[in-house]
Formats: structure tokens, sequence, C-alpha cells
């Protein structure tokens, strides 16, 4: 595998690889020997082959999935394979299992080893870099959790062949997010220029909207790596209105459907306010279009007060208010408080 990138994170460096020939993937998986734990789902266990190792734990699939219940299985399992602080957990699939892979580990003998090997695109642009680990609870997407970056992220694009065009939607609705905060119209300008490429999922194309969707991510997090300075939280750019929507739907809303309805409301609302530059915010809207998202749906306006209570579970709180990621223009996103009202006229 080739090495793409070192990123240092709280005192730690995550390594990201990425395949260049079949066979790679397997490779490396083996190169951690015996003392490691194979976490995976029931949809991506074949990322390692026909017959998975005695070590591996392999858990249901989905949103719902993503709680204690699950934690409780991956450290039950590691306890009985007499795993130690020097084992290596290595989680392969989507971000729920990378997720809880990641927060499992860090709270084993306080903090073992682990190895995350994306296999969604969603996965391989957000979920696996910069050390965000948890659970949902009591409602709340992703309110329980540490920070703990990853040892090694094993990246290898041929796994997206057999995606099902809903997750590979998903994927693409967190790269055009990140095409909007880029400091340059880079990554933009690629996804206008390859988007037939993208959209068939050429290979050599889609290997570099990771990298470059990968190198924005790394941008924000190398600078503010706990989230803590405000940076970082630009991220989270369409994720607040995005998350509750997701929750109001029960989670049949995916993640990358949110996070692009989400940034529509904060594109649209940011030019409401005077805020966001109309023409370049227009032009973002209508990049989302053009990759088929949906930025024109409203809930009804009896599932408000359910929508607010969802968003007011937002971890982005700061004094007990909610901060919504807008947009001033390309690579300037800003931090605001919006009343009920001004919500209300975004979703409604």
């Amino acid at each position: 595998m080739e090495r793409i990138f070192t990123v240092p994170l709280k005192g730690r460096s995550s390594e990201v690889w990425t395949a260049v020939s079949d066979g790679d993937l397997r490779s490396r998986l083996d190169s951690y020997g015996k003392n490691v734990m194979y976490v995976f789902d029931d949809n991506t266990a074949p990322v390692y082959g026909d017959k998975l190792p005695e070590n591996s734990l392999v858990l249901p699939h989905g949103e719902s999935e993503k709680n204690w219940g699950s934690i409780d299985k991956i450290l039950s399992r590691a306890f009985e394979l007499s795993l130690a602080r020097d084992s290596v957990f290595i989680g392969g699939g989507g971000g729920v299992i990378l997720d809880m892979t990641a927060f499992a580990a860090s709270v084993f003998m306080r903090g073992a080893s682990v190895v995350l090997v994306p296999t969604t695109l969603l996965s391989m642009v957000d979920a696996t870099l910069g050390g965000k680990t948890g659970i949902d609870y009591k409602g709340a997407k992703n309110a329980v959790g540490t920070f703990f970056p990853a040892l090694d992220v094993l990246i290898d694009p041929r796994t997206l062949s057999s995606l099902p065009d809903k997750e590979w939607m998903c994927g693409l609705g967190e790269v055009v997010k990140h095409a909007f905060l880029s400091e340059d119209h880079a990554l933009h300008d690629f996804l206008l220029r390859e988007r037939e490429k993208i959209l068939m999922r050429d290979p050599e194309a889609v290997s570099e909207m990771i990298r470059m969707s990968l190198e924005v991510k790394i941008w924000y997090i190398t600078r503010d790596p706990e989230e803590r300075m405000g940076i970082r939280s630009s991220l989270n750019l369409g994720h607040t209105f995005g998350h509750a929507w997701e929750t109001l739907s029960d989670f049949t809303v995916s993640h990358g459907e949110g996070v692009a309805w989400g940034t529509a409301r904060a594109l649209e609302t940011g030019i409401a306010l005077g805020v966001t530059d109309k023409s370049w915010g227009e032009e973002a809207l209508d990049l989302l279009s053009l990759y088929g998202f949906d930025t024109g749906s409203r809930i009804a306006d009896a599932d408000f007060p359910s929508f607010l209570k969802a968003v007011s579970k937002d971890k982005k709180k700061k004094g007990g208010e909610v901060r919504f990621i807008l947009m001033e223009g390309q690579g300037r996103p800003v931090l605001r408080v919006l009343s009920d009202a001004e919500i209300r006229k975004a979703v409604v």
C-alpha cells in the first residue's frame, strides 16, 4: 500500500494508506500479526476474504446498532481473546462499525491501538480520519464518545465498486460539503469537471476525489484536534440541520442525504440573512443539485417541535445555545445562533 498522508493529532499520528494493487489490503492486514481482533458488520465482513479469522466479531449493520450493547459485545470479545493494551483492534466497514471499534479500543485497558478499514465512500472521506469515536445515546447522534486517532487508516477504492447507489450518494454528500469548505475551488472544479466519471465510479477519478476531500478535512482537524477552538466544528456544515432530519426520519434518511439537505438549508439561510454571498451560495446549491441531492424538501409544520427537540441535542452547544455553521463564501464558514423562527423558516 502507498502512504498518502501522515496526520498528527492529539500527540499521536494517523497514517493514511491507499491500495495500489490487488492483494495490498489483505497483505497489510496480515502484517499486524495475531495479537489483533477484527470487528465487521454482516455487510462488510467479506472485505477480509472468504474465510474470516477466528479472532473476529461480526455485528449486525445499521445505525440502530450504534449503542452500548454493541460496545459491550466488542469489549467482551476482546477479553475472550485475552487481548491486552498492546493489542490492535481492526474495524472494517462503514462509519458505524469504525466509530464503535475505535470507541471500544479507546476505553479497553485505557487505550489499545486501532486500525480502520473503511469500505464506504462516506467512511473513507469522513469517519476514519480525525479521531472522533462514539455511539448514539438517548436519541442523540454520536452523543457519547472520545477523541482517539487511529494508528492506520487503510483505504482500498476497489471496495466501492459494489457499494449500493444510496450509500455511494451518502458519501458524495460529504465530498460536496468539503468542496465548499476548501480554501480554494480545486475540489469544486474537479467535481464539476469529472462529474460523469465520478458518478460512473471511475477508479482514477474516485481515488483523486478521495485524496482531495481528505486534504480539506486534514486542514481543519490538524488546527483544532479536539474541536475546542471552533475551527474543526466547521466540518459540521449541514450537520445540525441534517442530524435533526435523520433523527426525525428514525434514520431512514441516510447521513449523506441529511448532510446534503442540511447544507442546502444552511446555504439558503445564510443567503436570506445576508451572511452568504448570494452568487456563491446559489452556485453551491447548483452543485448539490447537479449531483442529484434533494435540496428542496421541507418538513411538515406539525413535525417542527420534534425537529427543534432534535436540534437541541446537538453537540455544538456553547453556553446552552446551538450554533449553526453558515458560509460567508468559499472556505469561509461562520458559527451563528439561529432563532426558532429562523430555523422554522429554513425547514418548514
